[in-house]
């Protein structure tokens, strides 16, 4: 099974036959209901939370785990506040290299998941799923097949900006994205947690692909700071 959050914050669960249905996985949700900044991330394990370093929390978050709406929690859910929010010490939130965080929670969640355990990428095309929160939050989170474009593309498309640890999927006629809300989210490819949605050029713009980090390149920094800290 995998799960999947938002920070600002909620977290969502899915397993990868989940991944089709709409609407998409059951979440976990915020209890910050006058907070505007959503952003996304994945339940690894019963107390770790993968995200996005840009997210930059501040302060404790109330989490609800097996919720579906956004905006008005069901009652049906875990709730549990973050502990500790630790940024990978080689981010760069000028070129958003890196962009990755472990968020420690106070309990313990059900159920979790694990990010990819091998070096092996999907390949170029292969059609991955992200968990949008952006597109219909009254009818809770949906889930995109995007394709994973090349190193090549990536490059044209966002000149000097795209490092190792970065690759691009989407649509380049546009119209199709994930976006601000989505931001940390966790990207399936053949079941596995491969990458985490980090920037981009606006929404679905023509030509401007969505940005994601390559989560395999640190599986060693994950798994020691979960045994470690």
């Amino acid at each position: 099974t995998h799960v999947s959050v938002i920070v600002a914050f909620f977290i969502h669960k899915y397993s990868a036959s989940d991944l089709h249905l709409k609407p998409g996985p059951k979440t976990i949700h915020s209890n910050y209901r006058k907070q505007t900044l959503f952003c996304g991330g994945t339940l690894l394990s019963d107390e770790w939370v993968l995200s996005g370093a840009h997210c930059k929390p501040k302060s404790n978050v109330e989490v609800r785990l097996e919720e579906h709406d956004i905006w008005e929690p069901e009652g049906t859910g875990q709730h549990i506040l973050s502990a500790k929010f630790i940024h990978h010490p080689d981010y760069n939130s000028l070129m958003q290299d890196s962009d990755l965080m472990l968020i420690e929670s106070t309990c313990h969640f059900e159920q979790p998941c694990t990010p990819c355990s091998t070096s092996k990428y999907a390949s170029d095309g292969t059609m991955c799923q992200i968990s949008l929160s952006h597109e219909v939050p009254r009818e809770g989170l949906q889930c995109l097949d995007t394709p994973l474009l090349s190193d090549d593309t990536c490059f044209n498309a966002y000149p000097f900006k795209i490092t190792e640890n970065m690759i691009c999927s989407g649509f380049l006629e546009g119209g199709t994205d994930s976006c601000q809300g989505d931001s940390g989210g966790p990207m399936m490819c053949n079941g596995e947690l491969q990458r985490v949605v980090s920037w981009g050029h606006g929404c679905a713009l023509r030509n401007k692909p969505g940005v994601y980090t390559k989560v395999c390149n640190y599986i060693c920094w994950i798994k020691d700071t979960m045994v470690s800290d």
